[in-house]
């Protein structure tokens, strides 16, 4: 096992079968960075969502996809551009991935590509107790979702962070502010059927507890975006209040609950959620001001 890689795994102190999935999931993930960023992504992308939380700045819950915005409006971008870096580099520390671009909606500003593996190939690479193994199916697929917002709302600011494993590179992801804005448009207008997203409530409590400062302006640039907020004022922190007050007033706790469950290794932590709770915290929220005001 390559030397970097082994260092990587064994942070993890995994115990189950499960638990080694999940970290090989993000070594993966943090592999593809560095590929994207040998590629010169990051010179026209920023890095953003849970597994930016993750990766950058310890967010404690597991995080399956990789979310990208453009640092400007190009309707004609493409994932595929970046395929063979990402191979080369996964290859080069003993990974067999493929790399598969979706065909985008003409409808969508997204742009979305897979890499795909065989997740017990994959494993034995990091070598995986054998007991474990048998554990885990044969023709298992373990999937992570690229995708890149194309066509983004302006007014975030972005900054350069190091990573150290498996070598040191650096990713530009969007400031902590107008991640915590992009985390609570999420929460507030995520269309995801009749379920709830419980990681977007687990990421707000982490938000208020590590990072509690937002971008007013460019949640209101999202919002307006996506058809969410029409009025004719700006928005402010009492009518961001008054979205969450109804959207914490309309939750199932529980099924919110149930969801992230499999994303946390410490599950104590959400025995304290309910209406009540996150209607006080709420409360802890500052708003950042944009520069010149």
């Amino acid at each position: 096992m390559n030397e970097a890689i082994q260092q990587m795994i064994e942070r993890y102190n995994c115990r189950t079968s499960d638990e080694y999935v999940s970290a090989l999931r993000e070594i993966l993930q943090q592999i593809a960075l560095l590929g994207l960023w040998r590629g010169k992504f990051f010179e026209h992308a920023a890095f953003y969502g849970g597994t930016a939380l993750r990766v950058l700045y310890g967010l404690d819950r597991y995080s399956e996809d990789l979310d990208f915005s453009l640092l400007a409006p190009d309707r004609g971008f493409s994932l595929g551009a970046y395929g063979d870096a990402l191979r080369r580099e996964l290859d080069s520390f003993g990974f067999d991935v493929s790399f598969e671009a979706r065909k985008r909606n003409p409808q969508s500003a997204i742009e979305s590509a897979f890499l795909k593996a065989n997740t017990l190939q994959q494993l034995i690479v990091v070598k995986i107790n054998a007991g474990l193994a048998r554990q885990l199916h044969a023709q298992e697929v373990l999937k992570i979702k690229l995708e890149v917002d194309t066509a983004p709302p302006g007014g975030f600011e972005t900054e350069s962070r190091a990573v150290l494993l498996p070598v040191p590179f650096a990713v530009r992801v969007y400031s902590l502010p107008d991640l915590f804005a992009g985390k609570m448009h999420a929460l507030l207008c995520r269309k995801w059927k009749t379920r709830v997203k419980g990681r977007d409530w687990y990421d707000l409590v982490w938000y208020l507890g590590h990072h509690p400062r937002l971008r007013l302006s460019h949640l209101e640039a999202r919002l307006r975006h996506s058809g969410d907020w029409t009025g004719a004022a700006p928005l402010t922190r009492p009518d961001l209040l008054g979205l969450l007050h109804t959207a914490i007033n309309k939750l199932d706790v529980n099924q919110a609950r149930q969801e992230v469950d499999r994303f946390v290794k410490d599950k104590s932590s959400l025995a304290l959620w309910s209406p009540e709770f996150f209607l006080e915290i709420v409360a802890r929220i500052e708003v950042v001001q944009d520069k010149g005001k």
